[in-house]
């Protein structure tokens, strides 16, 4: 869709989420990503439920991995750790999704990869980091945002709340995609590639950057009382007669004056940040407004006036939405990348086959076509 980094070519040794969104989104830019899956069943997501599509496949896997190769080998053979370094020897990024020292057991250390190709730029994506006491543990995203202190920062005062999209795994995509970026661009002044080394336990914990100022300034965080968390009346979630539910982020004294004045509660104009009590009061009154009239009412009255209040989509309704299929583009036919360079081009292919690709790309890099006839028939 972009042609911001043609020519790039990317070997991504990650499954599941987060390094695959990560290669997805350098992909959108246009670089060339050779994805290696074991041959026995590939990565854990095309088979993750609902299966969809023909031959049928997770959907996680055909969202996260379109626009790239798929090459097959079984990681367990000196011919197919032979082929894998072939590729590396011609790629410009490495991306790792397994525990820290997983590839130099299997014979491809990082450190001696990088000394034999300098311009080699090793992303490694794990939960914890590649140094540290714990990074060895293993994890998923809710103990991730919970080690990072982010889970705890949503709720009610009493218990947390589980939240409902992968923070970490998404964060730490992002982390990575920046981090590659980075290094790509100083590669172009010193000739040489480096080590990214992201943690999604420390991507989440950059999502509640400005709670961990708070407390570094020395106030006690209270969950269930911060003026992010619902808890104010002007930043905050109301239901409405048809069961369905706005979103209010009047946070600024305009946007809350607007607010009121547009469901006709003006005496409120100076009550949006109340806390306590006070803010509890404020809250049902505005309530108790928003419940006389269902959604449909209210989306189209905020679309005339500017108060920062949206309706809460469901994730149907969100994809169905007009101004996102409009920036979208037509046929697109999954949530592209909030990155946008230019005009964009062509959606990107369809996520590929388990080893649609191995002999085309092992031939490309060189190998002998006895050596991949070898290959794919051990």
């Amino acid at each position: 869709m972009s042609e911001a980094l043609s020519g790039i070519r990317i070997v991504d040794l990650s499954r599941l989420a987060p390094g695959p969104y990560a290669t997805r989104l350098l992909a959108e830019l246009g670089a060339d990503v050779i994805k290696i899956e074991p041959r026995d069943g590939g990565d854990y997501a095309r088979w993750w439920p609902p299966l969809v599509g023909e031959p049928p496949t997770g959907f996680i896997f055909r969202e996260l991995n379109r626009g790239k190769q798929s090459v097959a080998l079984d990681l367990k053979t000196k011919e197919a750790l032979d082929a894998l370094e072939a590729l590396i020897a011609r790629a410009d990024v490495l991306v790792d999704g397994f525990r820290p020292g997983v590839l130099a057991r299997l014979g491809l250390d990082p450190e001696r990869l990088q000394c034999e190709h300098p311009r080699l730029i090793y992303c490694a994506i794990t939960g914890f980091g590649l140094t540290g006491p714990d990074a060895q543990r293993a994890g998923h995203d809710i103990g991730y945002t919970a080690r990072a202190g982010t889970l705890a920062m949503s709720g009610t005062a009493l218990t947390p709340a589980t939240l409902g999209v992968q923070v970490a795994d998404f964060a730490g995509a992002l982390t990575a995609v920046s981090g590659i970026l980075a290094a790509l661009f100083q590669r172009t002044r010193t000739g040489r590639g480096q080590t990214v080394d992201v943690s999604l336990t420390e991507s989440a914990m950059a999502m509640g950057a400005i709670n961990f100022a708070m407390v570094d300034a020395g106030a006690e965080f209270e969950r269930g009382n911060g003026l992010l968390d619902g808890s104010r009346p002007c930043y905050s979630i109301y239901e409405t007669k048809d069961g369905r539910h706005l979103a209010v982020g009047a946070l600024e004294p305009k946007f809350w004056q607007a607010f009121v004045d547009a469901i006709e509660l003006p005496h409120l104009s100076v009550s949006g940040l109340d806390e306590g009590e006070a803010g509890a009061k404020v809250r049902a009154e505005v309530q108790a407004r928003l419940l006389e009239q269902p959604l449909e009412h209210w989306r189209t009255l905020f679309r005339r006036v500017e108060a920062c209040v949206e309706p809460v989509l469901s994730p149907e309704e969100a994809l169905e939405d007009p101004h996102w299929r409009a920036r979208a583009g037509s046929g697109a036919g999954y949530v592209a990348s909030a990155l946008r360079l230019g005009v964009s081009g062509d959606p990107l292919s369809a996520a590929p086959a388990l080893g649609e690709h191995t002999q085309s790309v092992l031939e490309a890099v060189g190998l002998a076509p006895s050596q991949i006839a070898r290959l794919l028939e051990s």
